[in-house]
């Protein structure tokens, strides 16, 4: 009995934290009606609340602001809006430093996340995957002496929270791995082992 309830445990456990997820993410973009004003919203205009309409919403601004934002018009509008928002103190800042990040993680020419690679962290002889997110700049490289590559070390099983290194290119080793690969392996605490890719010549 007990090797039957594992096995409804590995076909139920997986399915039920998906659509859990699912549930949070669709419940999220579903808040975004209340930044509708209250007469516009679906339970003024059909007198009950009707679920996903707030996801679906949300998808279709963000997918018709990409469209829009796609062309020169668009981009003259984008540059404006963050001059604007550039003459902000406090405002300026935070903008700022968020649009770096998710121009490094979303857009197709940033470099954040594009190897694994395998790294003795936090000691040396231990090892563990991390993410090279690019190379460091700035006054950090008048005191590294050498090539060095910047690195993202996620923890497990969650891989949203980690630690950043600058460390040597010569103390890295690329692997000949996907980052979803690594990701997945990561998550599941080395249980999901990557399939061997063997280097041939």
């Amino acid at each position: 009995m007990k090797r039957y309830f594992i096995t409804g445990l590995l076909i139920w456990v997986p399915l039920v934290v998906t659509l859990w997820v699912l549930d949070f993410l669709f419940s999220t973009m579903d808040q975004s009606l209340r930044l509708l004003p209250p007469g516009w919203r679906p339970e003024a205009l059909f007198g009950h609340h009707i679920p996903g309409l707030g996801a679906i919403i949300t998808l279709l601004v963000v997918f018709l602001t990409g469209l829009f934002t796609a062309n020169i018009l668009g981009q003259r509008l984008v540059k404006f809006w963050e001059w604007l928002l550039s003459r902000i103190p406090v405002v300026k800042t935070i903008y700022s430093s968020v649009k770096q990040v998710s121009d490094t993680l979303l857009s197709g020419q940033g470099q954040a996340f594009r190897k694994a690679l395998l790294v003795q962290y936090p000691r040396e002889g231990s090892w563990t995957i991390a993410f090279q997110t690019g190379r460091p700049g700035g006054d950090v490289t008048n005191y590294l002496k050498g090539e060095y590559v910047s690195v993202y070390v996620p923890t497990t099983p969650n891989p949203t929270s980690g630690f950043f290194l600058m460390m040597p290119k010569s103390d890295v080793i690329e692997l000949d791995m996907s980052v979803d690969e690594a990701l997945k392996y990561i998550i599941s605490m080395g249980v999901a082992a990557p399939h061997n890719h063997k280097k041939t010549g």
